[in-house]
């Protein structure tokens, strides 16, 4: 189980890395154009651009020295500067950077939202402890909102076809971790599944939870094709 933790956070920390060499390019270069029409992400910490800011919750990162390197200095992302979904963003040559739904209004959502959350986990319960988060399954309505939102600001083209040329990245379960499975003075999931066991139980409630939303999202959307 150690070695496959280990090997999970040396491939996040190359992908880091790799990312990170990008970060002297500016958006959205001179003659270029975003590859997709908007970009959605969900997740944790490692993706959070603000959505704890108004939540009662030990994981904020809305004050120094978080962003210290950020142009704006702190937002809420759990970094010094940029975080991982918005070297992606700048890869996908997007001019502005993806906004979180605790502040997405108008148009801006047509590029894409960011409904992460730190602390978050695929279980309900995970991260409890720290206060208020976003879980995965409240994550996956808000995008239904969203969902909403778009068709009434895109009247060129039907939702579910704006939709399917969209990028979607899903970065959750450490939490589910480290903010539940190891702490089993506040969580009986360590008691009821072994290691394996548990890494079953999140990879088929995730699948699941993509799974239903996705052909929910689906139906939602083409009930208002234009």
């Amino acid at each position: 189980m150690a070695s496959q933790i280990n090997k999970t956070m040396l491939w996040m920390l190359l992908v880091f890395l790799l990312v990170s060499n990008m970060q002297q390019r500016c958006f959205a270069a001179k003659g270029k154009h975003q590859k997709v029409p908007c970009f959605f992400i969900f997740g944790d910490s490692l993706s959070d651009d603000g959505n704890n800011n108004n939540l009662v919750t030990l994981a904020k990162a809305n004050y120094t020295p978080y962003g210290i390197d950020f142009p704006k200095g702190p937002t809420g992302r759990f970094t010094n500067g940029r975080n991982i979904v918005d070297f992606i963003a700048e890869s996908l040559e997007f001019v502005n950077f993806i906004p979180p739904f605790a502040t997405a209004r108008g148009r801006e959502i047509l590029k894409g939202v960011n409904y992460a959350s730190g602390g978050a986990g695929i279980r309900n319960e995970t991260g409890q402890t720290q206060g208020d988060r976003i879980s995965m399954d409240r994550q996956l309505k808000n995008h239904q909102i969203t969902v909403s939102k778009i068709k009434l600001g895109n009247h060129n083209k039907s939702t579910a076809e704006y939709l399917s040329k969209c990028i979607y990245v899903v970065a959750i379960g450490s939490n589910d971790y480290l903010n539940n499975y190891f702490l089993p003075q506040y969580y009986p999931t360590s008691t009821i599944y072994t290691p394996q066991q548990y890494a079953v139980v999140l990879n088929d409630q995730l699948s699941q939870q993509l799974t239903v939303s996705t052909f929910s999202f689906i139906l939602f959307a083409a009930r208002f094709n234009s």
